[in-house]
């Protein structure tokens, strides 16, 4: 079921999401070349830490997943899609890393996801991170009473598809409140003018998941968790959870 958040429910999440965006960008600041996954790991968790947050990543085991998830990030590196365990792995020059965190305080969730390149960029990379941007813009755009679903996941759908990239399959945003996965699902793609309509109080984590080489599909790796493309191209993964209003979309783990 739905819940439609008050005005102060959703101060509420605001405080939830700027430790998120805290997190997310002292991550962003400490990846560099030989920085391993699991010590940007400990960053984020001195974060939440010192917020008096808990992690909504920690110890999470939905249906598919055949262990707990270990950490408080999703850390992705390269081919990985979503959902990488920080691990020994060091970053190298290069690398296209995709950082997902949630934050629980006060009884209210955020969740958000960045991707960034390490080192040198690659042209490609830098191209895929801006469409998966422009594309996280768009869907918020049209998180507007007035719409339906439909409108975001379009939105989302035209930016990757007019730059020639996949979009996950089977997977989208979600809503988002008390718990860090709640209804309505968000997808990625779809038509516009459908779906439920938008409504005042409704919070959405929107997080278009790009694949560069075209292909929608994904395979599971041997952990059961990281999710790798099919063909070996890079992917990208940003996120917001986004307060619906009755003027503007309200980003609440926008980072300063």
């Amino acid at each position: 079921m739905m819940e439609l958040k008050t005005d102060t429910s959703v101060d509420a999440m605001y405080e939830a999401g700027q430790v998120v965006a805290s997190a997310l960008t002292a991550v962003r600041k400490a990846a560099d070349v030989g920085v391993s996954l699991v010590e940007l790991d400990e960053v984020a968790r001195e974060v939440l830490r010192a917020a008096g947050a808990t992690s909504p990543f920690l110890g999470y085991r939905p249906t598919f997943a055949p262990t707990p998830f270990p950490a408080v990030i999703c850390a992705s590196v390269n081919d990985a899609i979503v959902h990488g365990i920080p691990d020994g792995y060091r970053l190298r020059d290069g690398d296209l890393v995709s950082i997902d965190c949630g934050a629980q305080l006060g009884g209210w969730a955020g969740d958000s996801a960045i991707s960034f390149t390490v080192g040198t960029p690659r042209p490609a990379d830098v191209r895929l991170i801006e469409t998966a941007e422009r594309a996280l813009a768009a869907g918020i755009g049209a998180a507007v009473v007035g719409n339906r679903m439909g409108d975001i996941a379009h939105a989302i759908g035209t930016v990757c598809r007019t730059a020639g990239y996949g979009i996950m399959e089977d997977y989208g945003g979600h809503g988002i409140g008390r718990r860090m996965h709640e209804d309505p699902p968000v997808p990625n793609e779809g038509r516009p003018g459908r779906g439920i309509p938008l409504r005042r109080g409704m919070v959405l984590a929107i997080e278009p998941m790009l694949i560069g080489g075209g292909t929608d599909t994904y395979r599971t790796a041997p952990d059961g968790w990281t999710l790798r493309t099919t063909d070996g191209t890079r992917a990208a993964h940003v996120e917001h959870t986004v307060a619906i209003t009755e003027t503007t979309p309200r980003i609440l783990t926008s980072r300063h």
